[in-house]
Parts: C-alpha cells; sequence; structure tokens
C-alpha cells in the first residue's frame, strides 16, 4: 500500500481532489492531512473524508521534531504540499529526498519564490502581459520553488483576464493533473 501525507495552508479544494481520487484505490491511502492553520478550510474537508489531521505552529514546525517525528511514523511514499506555503525546513528534506512534491499555480521558473502565491502570481503573469500561465508541479527543496520540474500544464492568458478568471483557469489544471502526476510518482517508486 502507498501512502500519501498531504500539507495544506487553505481551503482545501486541491487535498479533497487528491483525496477523491484515490478514495476507491486501494492501494493508496491517505494517512494524514497536516496543516499550520487550525481553522483552515482543508481541516473540516479531511474531517468529512475520514482522514485524519495534525495542525502544528511555526515553533512545532521549524523549532521542534515533532512533525518530522509525525512524518517519520507515518512512513509516507510521497509527501504532497497542496497549497501550503511555509517553506520546508532543511532537515525534512534530507529526512525525505525526492518524495516531497509542490504544486505552483504558474510555470517555473517565472513567478516563483518566497511570497509568490495564489493573485500575486496571477496579477504579475497579467501584468507582465504573458500569453500562457498555468502550473508546475516540482519536487521541493530548501528553496522556495526551485525543486526540479515533474510537470508543467499550459494555459492561455487572454486579454482581459483577471487574476480570478485565470486563477480559474489554473485551479481547472491543477484538478485535472496533479492527482494524475501523483499516481504516476508513486507507481514508478
Amino acid at each position: 500500500m502507498k501512502n500519501i501525507v498531504l500539507f495544506a495552508s487553505g481551503s482545501g479544494s486541491n487535498a479533497e481532489n487528491i483525496a477523491l481520487f484515490f478514495r476507491d484505490n486501494p492501494d493508496v491511502e491517505i494517512s494524514y492531512i497536516l496543516s499550520n492553520r487550525s481553522n483552515a478550510g482543508v481541516l473540516e474537508r479531511a474531517k468529512n473524508l475520514n482522514i485524519r489531521t495534525f495542525v502544528f505552529d511555526r515553533k512545532m514546525f521549524l523549532e521542534t521534531d515533532e512533525v518530522l517525528s509525525l512524518l517519520k511514523k507515518s512512513d509516507p511514499d510521497l509527501i504532497v504540499l497542496a497549497g501550503f506555503l511555509w517553506l520546508i525546513p532543511e532537515k525534512m528534506v534530507k529526512a525525505f529526498p525526492d518524495k516531497i512534491i509542490n504544486i505552483h499555480p504558474a510555470l517555473l521558473p517565472q513567478y516563483g519564490g518566497k511570497g509568490m502565491y495564489g493573485d500575486r502570481v496571477h496579477q504579475a503573469v497579467i501584468d507582465n502581459d504573458e500569453k500562457e500561465s498555468g502550473i508546475t508541479i516540482h519536487y521541493v527543496n530548501e528553496k522556495y520553488d526551485e525543486g526540479d520540474i515533474i510537470f508543467q500544464g499550459k494555459c492561455a492568458v487572454e486579454k482581459g483576464d483577471t487574476p480570478e478568471t485565470l486563477a480559474q483557469k489554473v485551479h481547472l489544471l491543477e484538478y485535472e493533473h496533479f492527482p494524475r502526476v501523483i499516481q504516476q510518482l508513486l507507481e514508478n517508486q
């Protein structure tokens, strides 16, 4: 059985989409959804999906081994960041080499890095008159959005697009491709 642990900070639509994709697959389990926000919508989604949750704060994440210990006990085949905004500590990256992946709402290496998330990314893409945007699924290393790229999906940026309309296009790419790429990674392990 393959085991996935998800990290999410927000509403959890990507985490839920991944969970639903694998729900009827007897060979894949999502053992935990971890969040750094006790009021994150993802926690309610996890409850509705009967997935265990764990909430942590910055000190637990960065200054103790509590989160790392939970991950080691869970023994995940893949750790998936699905809307998680904190930089993963080096000790965690080293403990799980090539097992932590992230999704970014733009075509890296453009529009990545600290502070580049959500509508900030989409606004920057529009402000720079880009003709296309999309998603990048990549391995996580010690720097924001600089790990090796696994997959990119593209969409057109059209005249009149707003950060909201571009976000809708990008979300559709996320929902379509993220679970499938996760499945491929698990099959290739």
